[in-house]
């Protein structure tokens, strides 16, 4: 090498991207018809899993059996439907679906238990009165969350977002979410990790094997694994493998477990107050609020994911503030409807863009819930979401899917979860990674957000309530559902720290990534904005955004 020269192979630091690359589709293009109704297919069993649990969770303990808890996940579906293609079309316009959200199980589980519920001798009524309630209080949080996004408040807070703050924000909306994954699967170890390695081996190692020009194995790894262990587990239930087994062990494994299939009705549409008149009570109120306000910031964090992996640009804060509203108009229709529970921009099956990127070179992050500004999209949109819903009404062929066994829906988190944190630790790239600043206010924020919630988790599990035990439920409540979210805890924490720690000193601003999105502060700044986040039919003209 000459003297004061370099080699001209000298490993030099990967470009920063502020779009991800090598993706086969982006936000503003669609695949054929065929693709987009398996794609929505692919949606609508990965977000079975989440509707199935939290309707196992609740419907018991509301007094429901296997009619109500049938019935329950039939309106989740429905409603999920509904709220999917309204954020697509009008809210983040991003490839997320809104599916049920495990924050408000514990103002769900509270009302439930509530004693004002004691003097129903019938549990049929008593199921009926606890979900009026949780009715009358997700109509109450939905005009609180509708009001932080239409009126533009999540707006002016997110305009202070930094890559350094969101970084913990995703990161943990994937790791937070670690009891979802194998502890889930180990319930059914002989099922579970067959699954978990027949969706990493369809999805990593059979393109490389058999050569697709349509990435047949990639786009379509979820469907194959279901499938192929599915059948698996059937034959399994049909050889009387778990005839004998503990009662625990014949709900994870067998799949004939839950009796939802005979106490399914061949055809069902939910219909609004379907339950009886909703019912308000102001201490429920307050704490299905704080579990809204959890929703909104996971939701931020899957939206931030979802734009990553769709190849999109950052989401403008108009943009962002816009679908916490639509999110709003969602918790909405889950108090109308009676879901019994609040949703959110699902982790699991929203960014569908993951999945089909996580799965090699040849990429996919369009689906059904895809929108571009083009006749074609919207209506393979309208379609492929009337197909869900479509298959949501009929009752049987839902129940038939809800009877998965649950490890299976386990080993595709295990894939889904840990490419939404390393969608977050991907948006180091726009961080100095050499500022001291940057390593304590990730790592710190990080741990905090998982070890503050385990604190609570745990303290509820061994004493029955939370570390917060006043003579005010709701207060209870909302401590509770609070400090059990990861990302909740790890984002305020990130957020708090990097607004503050050293703010007034000049390389901050640079070390923490503002730079990169600061074109990205307004809408109309950078034309790529316009492409990916405008509405359907000019509707940019009647709602503009700032």
């Amino acid at each position: 090498m000459a003297a004061g020269g370099g080699k001209s192979d000298d490993f030099q630091p990967f470009p920063v991207k502020d779009q991800l690359p090598g993706v086969d589709f982006c936000l503003s293009s669609t695949p054929s018809w065929p693709e987009a109704v398996l794609l929505g297919f692919q949606h609508y069993l990965v977000m079975l899993g989440t509707t199935v649990i939290i309707s196992s969770i609740i419907v018991p303990l509301m007094g429901g059996g296997n009619v109500e808890k049938a019935d329950v996940i039939n309106t989740v579906l429905f409603v999920a439907g509904i709220n999917t293609l309204l954020q697509t079309l009008f809210g983040s316009r991003l490839p997320v679906v809104i599916g049920g959200s495990y924050a408000f199980i514990i103002p769900t589980i509270s009302i439930a238990l509530s004693r004002r519920h004691s003097i129903f001798v019938d549990p049929h009524r008593r199921f009926k009165a606890s979900m009026r309630d949780v009715q009358g209080s997700l109509i109450v949080a939905s005009f609180f969350t509708m009001v932080i996004g239409f009126f533009g408040f999540w707006r002016i807070i997110s305009r202070f977002f930094s890559p350094l703050a969101a970084i913990p924000l995703v990161i943990l909306t994937g790791l937070g979410l670690y009891a979802q994954g194998f502890p889930q699967l180990a319930r059914c170890i002989e099922i579970g990790l067959p699954a978990l390695v027949a969706v990493v081996f369809i999805s990593q190692y059979v393109p490389h094997f058999l050569k697709s020009r349509r990435g047949i194995f990639e786009r379509f790894a979820i469907l194959f694994s279901v499938a192929i262990i599915w059948a698996f587990a059937e034959i399994l239930t049909a050889a009387g493998a778990y005839d004998n087994r503990a009662p625990q062990t014949q709900f994870s494994c067998r799949t004939d477990r839950s009796g939802l299939i005979s106490a399914a009705p061949w055809i069902r549409f939910p219909y609004p107050f379907q339950w009886g008149r909703p019912r308000f009570n102001a201490g429920d109120a307050v704490a299905v609020i704080a579990a809204s306000f959890v929703a909104i910031i996971e939701s931020t964090g899957t939206f931030i994911t979802a734009s990553r992996y769709a190849s999109a640009t950052p989401m403008p804060p108009s943009v962002l503030s816009r679908g916490v509203g639509w999110l709003g108009v969602g918790l909405l229709l889950d108090g109308l409807f009676g879901t019994g529970s609040g949703s959110t921009a699902s982790v699991y099956g929203s960014p569908s863009s993951i999945f089909y990127h996580l799965v090699g070179t040849k990429s996919i992050v369009g689906s059904d819930s895809i929108q571009d500004n083009t006749h074609k999209s919207l209506c393979k949109c309208l379609n492929n979401s009337r197909n869900r819903t479509l298959l949501v009404s009929l009752g049987k062929f839902g129940a038939v899917l809800a009877s998965i066994p649950l490890p299976i829906m386990a080993a595709l988190y295990c894939v889904l979860f840990a490419y939404v944190a390393s969608a977050g630790l991907g948006l180091l790239q726009f961080c100095n990674l050499n500022s001291f600043r940057t390593k304590f206010i990730v790592g710190f924020s990080v741990f905090m957000g998982l070890s503050v919630p385990q604190y609570f988790n745990q303290y509820l599990l061994v004493s029955g309530h939370g570390p917060v035990h006043t003579r005010s439920t709701w207060f209870n409540n909302v401590m509770q559902v609070i400090f059990s979210s990861p990302a909740t805890v790890g984002f305020i924490v990130a957020f708090f720290l990097d607004c503050t720690h050293s703010y007034g000193h000049s390389s901050v601003r640079r070390d923490s990534g503002r730079h990169w999105w600061e074109k990205f502060r307004n809408f109309n700044t950078d034309t790529r904005s316009e492409e990916f986040y405008s509405l359907p039919a000019n509707l940019n003209r009647f709602f503009p955004s700032f």
